[in-house]
C-alpha cells in the first residue's frame, strides 16, 4: 500500500492498483503516472482554444492529452478520456510518445506556426511527472509549455512542474465548498491555493463554466470575481476570467443551455471587479 499526495485525496494505493483518478498506480511500494507518457489525443490548437486570450494571442500550439481525472464533473466535455466507463479502458490503446518524442514533434511543428505544447484534454496534474520531464526538454528548446487543468494538486506538485510552465488555464468551477464537494467531488479550498501560488510562476487565465442552477447566481459570480480581482500575474497584470456557457451532455442532460443573456450579465458584474473578463460559447 502506498500513499498518492498528488491532491487532497491522498489515496491509499494497492500494488498494481489505481487510485481514484485512474491514472496514477503502486509499483514497488511507491506511487507513480500509470499514464506516463500515454497520448489518446493531439492536435494543434489555436492558442485562444486553451483558452488563453492574453498569452501569445493569435498563435498555435501542439495540444495533448492523455487520460483520467480526479474530480467528477458531471456536465465533463472529455468524458471518454476522463472518467466515464470508456475512459477505464484506454490504458491500452493509448499511443505512448516519450518526452523527447513528442519535443520533438513539437519541433517540426513550428514551420506551421506552433510555439510549444499545451497538456490538455485530459487532467495533466494526475500525471505531472510526464508534464515536468517533456517541459524541462520544451524550455531548453524554446519551446512554450501550457497547462489546461482543474487546478487539484498539492504545492508541492506545483513546485516540481512550476519552472518548466509559461502559461496556465485552470478552472475555476464555482466558488462555494458545497458545489466542489457534492457536485464535482472536489476540493474548493485547494483550488484556490493552487492558484494563488500558480500566478507567482507563470501566466494565467481562469475559466468558470456556468451551469444553471448551481453556480449561477450574481451574487456567486460578485463573490468570485472579487476574488478574482485580487490576483495578479507576473508583471502586475489582472488574471484573466472567462465566463463560458454550459451545453447539456456526459451526465448532466436534464436541463437547457446556459442563458447568453444570463451569461453577459454575469460577465458585467465580473467587470466591476476582475480587469479582463472573457464570454465564451455564446
Amino acid at each position: 500500500m502506498a500513499e498518492c499526495k498528488t491532491c487532497f485525496r491522498h489515496c491509499r494505493i494497492e500494488e498494481g492498483a489505481l487510485g481514484f483518478c485512474g491514472a496514477r498506480t503502486a509499483r514497488d511500494g511507491r506511487v507513480e503516472a500509470f499514464n506516463y507518457g500515454r497520448i489518446t489525443g493531439m492536435a494543434l490548437d489555436p492558442i485562444e482554444k486553451k483558452p488563453l486570450q492574453r498569452f501569445c494571442p493569435g498563435s498555435l500550439i501542439l495540444s495533448v492529452g492523455s487520460f483520467g481525472c480526479n474530480l467528477r464533473c458531471p456536465f465533463c466535455q472529455n468524458s471518454e478520456i476522463s472518467w466515464s466507463e470508456e475512459a477505464k479502458h484506454l490504458a491500452d490503446r493509448a499511443e505512448t510518445v516519450s518526452p523527447e518524442e513528442l519535443v520533438s514533434i513539437a519541433e517540426r511543428l513550428k514551420s506551421r506556426g506552433n510555439i510549444g505544447i499545451a497538456f490538455t484534454y485530459n487532467e495533466p496534474l494526475i500525471g505531472y511527472e510526464y508534464v515536468r520531464d517533456t517541459g524541462k526538454l520544451a524550455k531548453e528548446k524554446g519551446l512554450r509549455t501550457v497547462l489546461v487543468t482543474n487546478g487539484t494538486a498539492e504545492l508541492p506538485v506545483l513546485e516540481e512542474i512550476g519552472p518548466y510552465i509559461d502559461a496556465m488555464n485552470i478552472d475555476l468551477k464555482g466558488f462555494t465548498q458545497g458545489y466542489y464537494r457534492d457536485l464535482l467531488k472536489g476540493d474548493l479550498e485547494q483550488v484556490k491555493t493552487f492558484i494563488t501560488e500558480a500566478v507567482k510562476h507563470c501566466h494565467v487565465e481562469l475559466t468558470t463554466l456556468i451551469i444553471p442552477g448551481e453556480n449561477d447566481t450574481e451574487e456567486e459570480m460578485r463573490e468570485l470575481s472579487g476574488w478574482v480581482g485580487g490576483l495578479r500575474n507576473p508583471g502586475g497584470e489582472g488574471v484573466p476570467l472567462h465566463i463560458t456557457r454550459f451545453f447539456p451532455r456526459f451526465r448532466m442532460t436534464d436541463r437547457d443551455p446556459t442563458d447568453v443573456a444570463l451569461i453577459r450579465r454575469l460577465a458585467e458584474i465580473a467587470r466591476k471587479n476582475a480587469e479582463f473578463v472573457y464570454v465564451g460559447n455564446c
